[in-house]
């Protein structure tokens, strides 16, 4: 494979490396703010300081990755969009209400602050569910039948749940006291209806796309690819384990979290697996959507000025905002 060959490809890892970074990184704090109503006013402090001085940078990802589809994959652009219109408009409303709440919260009365809470759920709930949708429809190639929109639904469903399971991990590993005890019981109810969510997307995802059936099914890959599943299995379990034990509590409290991170990871990579060569299945192949060899390594440049510095930013701001959670203060 030659250069020009190669690029496309190298355009489409990118843009999905970004989209995971997104998925694992916006999810906690997502589920995090779906967790909002469950927890007391003192708490909802602390949860919400907890996230702070992420959130912003986690969403970085995603414009990083759906502006590599815009002008690397610009037929596949124009494609998914048209296809998930509704749904982006939804998400856009859910991100925009979130950050409106976040800020809008630590300045209102204190009559009012519990307003911007519940929007502040509500932008994470609605946000949660469209990337639901979006991703069933965009899995089962955004075919047309009472199966596929079924389908989206109930991915639309399963994802918030992961979220949820993700912000109560993430509270695990940045909280102590009362509100770690909550995390671990909010984690404990989120991962059955998690896991249940998986197995079902992962027994209807061949079901809906004859594509998927076809790269799964078959020997000798089949059994290769039974590592992705057997390990997410595996991780899951472990994960079932810890928050049984007291081991969460103390130097073991991020272990839930990096665990869940596997699981995601390995959820993408069988995804990937299942829909190379195409940007959108069955639709577009990689070379067919992208743009012009000369034009790709235009971009290139770009990238590679960019990605380092989004990369440094957030490893930089995990690293000065590490360990637990202190109290919400504002100058």
């Amino acid at each position: 494979m030659d250069f020009d060959t190669a690029l496309p490809v190298v355009f489409m890892a990118l843009m999905g490396i970004s989209m995971l970074v997104y998925v694992v990184s916006d999810g906690y704090d997502l589920g995090v703010g779906m967790l909002m109503h469950r927890a007391s006013d003192a708490e909802k402090d602390v949860m919400v300081a907890s996230i702070g001085p992420f959130w912003d940078a986690n969403e970085t990802w995603l414009v990083l990755g759906v502006g590599i589809l815009l002008v690397a994959f610009p037929k596949a652009h124009g494609l998914v969009l048209g296809e998930l219109y509704l749904p982006v408009a939804l998400m856009l409303i859910g991100l925009t209400l979130r950050g409106v709440a976040f800020d809008f919260r630590v300045k209102a009365k204190d009559t009012h602050k519990r307003t911007w809470d519940r929007l502040f759920f509500a932008g994470s709930t609605l946000a949660a569910v469209s990337q639901g949708w979006m991703l069933g429809r965009y899995v089962s190639g955004f075919g047309s039948g009472w199966n596929y929109p079924l389908f989206a639904a109930a991915i639309a469903l399963a994802l918030p749940m992961a979220y949820v399971l993700m912000g109560a991990a993430w509270l695990i590993m940045k909280t102590e006291g009362p509100l770690q005890e909550r995390a671990v019981a909010w984690a404990r109810t989120a991962w059955a209806p998690m896991v249940g969510g998986m197995l079902l997307i992962s027994m209807a995802t061949p079901w809906v796309s004859a594509t998927v059936r076809g790269r799964w099914f078959v020997l000798p890959e089949f059994i290769a690819l039974m590592a992705i599943p057997l390990m997410a299995g595996v991780a899951l379990v472990a994960v079932r384990g810890l928050l049984h034990s007291r081991v969460v509590r103390g130097p073991l409290c991020w272990l839930p979290f990096v665990l869940l991170i596997v699981v995601f990871v390995l959820g993408f990579l069988g995804l990937a697996y299942s829909i190379y060569p195409y940007v959108v299945i069955d639709q577009l192949t990689i070379w067919q959507a992208a743009s012009r060899p000369a034009a790709l390594k235009v971009i290139l440049i770009g990238v590679c000025i960019s990605v380092p510095a989004i990369i440094g930013y957030t490893v930089f701001s995990y690293w000065v905002f590490r360990g637990k959670t202190n109290e919400l203060k504002y100058a």
